[in-house]
């Protein structure tokens, strides 16, 4: 029969010895396992039918919230969303399975489906006005579209770890809503400036996001993968194909390229809620009643694109 050498003994008794924080056991039993979710499988359906009943819900009853009470729904999903991120960078920064801690510059939180909590939160403090606009017209074109490319595929933020795909789907699914919800109440207008207003927003962004990718090429760790808004010339993307245009595309066209093609993505976002309106009231599910519902509804038979 085969014996285990003193040695060997040694060493994994070594291993075991260290006992962890309560911190770090709380993190640990943050770390719970599941089957990765697939596409359209049980995980991802569950979510598009609660965010589209969500959506339903907000764009029925949420018409006639004030400025204040939408100020306070906004700064109440920042706050969420900023305690799910802080779990999030936490797990990705502890490794319970060797009671390790390194931090992974990969997950920085500051990809473009990050930036809404950020806008969130300052619109939530911001008085009234025209730069409050600007941000919940960002969130209502730019940050409503990565909500739904996500949704629509999210084969590459589905993990292996339970926490992490609630965390990433409540994130995404809460950009669509609150899209819908600034659309609804009114505080985003559904015309097309709504873009051209959001726009100052996102290109300060995405220059934030380019010094960033310089910055850490020059003195960051090249073994990890820092890439924010995936536009690092030294990164790696979550699909091969983006890769190969990095390879083939002048630097200078594909940035210029991200910021049309995410500009016109808002458009269509704008678009689409215009439509939807238009549709709605065609079935005749919004009775005019009142003096301020037929003002509402002349402004809106107005507005042109």
């Amino acid at each position: 029969m085969l014996q285990t050498s003193p040695t060997i003994r040694y060493a994994e008794l070594s291993l075991e010895t260290p006992s962890k924080s309560a911190f770090e056991r709380f993190l640990a039993a943050l770390d719970g396992k599941m089957s990765e979710p697939t596409l359209f499988g049980w995980f991802h359906w569950l979510c598009i039918l609660l965010t589209v009943a969500v959506c339903v819900f907000v764009a029925l009853k949420c018409r006639k919230l004030s400025g204040k009470q939408v100020r306070l729904t906004v700064g109440i999903t920042a706050a969420v969303l900023l305690v799910f991120e802080l779990y999030k960078q936490l797990n990705y920064s502890y490794y319970a399975d060797t009671d390790v801690w390194s931090y992974n510059w990969s997950a920085f939180p500051f990809q473009f489906c990050s930036t809404p909590m950020y806008i969130m939160a300052m619109a939530a403090v911001w008085k009234e006005g025209k730069f409050q606009t600007r941000l919940y017209d960002f969130l209502a074109t730019y940050g409503l579209f990565a909500g739904v490319l996500v949704l629509a595929y999210p084969a590459s933020v589905f993990t292996a770890t339970t926490g992490i795909n609630i965390q990433t789907m409540v994130h995404h699914c809460s950009m669509i809503v609150i899209g819908v919800f600034l659309y609804a109440t009114g505080q985003s207008k559904i015309e097309k400036r709504t873009v051209w207003r959001a726009a100052p927003v996102f290109l300060v962004l995405l220059a934030l996001a380019l010094v960033m990718n310089g910055v850490y090429a020059a003195v960051g760790d090249p073994n990890q993968n820092f890439n924010m808004f995936y536009l690092s010339l030294n990164g790696k993307t979550p699909l091969a194909f983006l890769d190969t245009l990095f390879e083939i595309i002048p630097y200078p066209i594909i940035v210029a390229g991200y910021a049309a093609g995410f500009t016109l993505a808002g458009f269509l976002m704008t678009l689409s809620a215009k439509l939807c309106s238009r549709l709605y009231q065609r079935l005749g599910k919004r009775p005019v009643q009142t003096a301020e519902d037929v003002a509402t509804l002349e402004t809106e038979k107005n507005t042109t694109f």
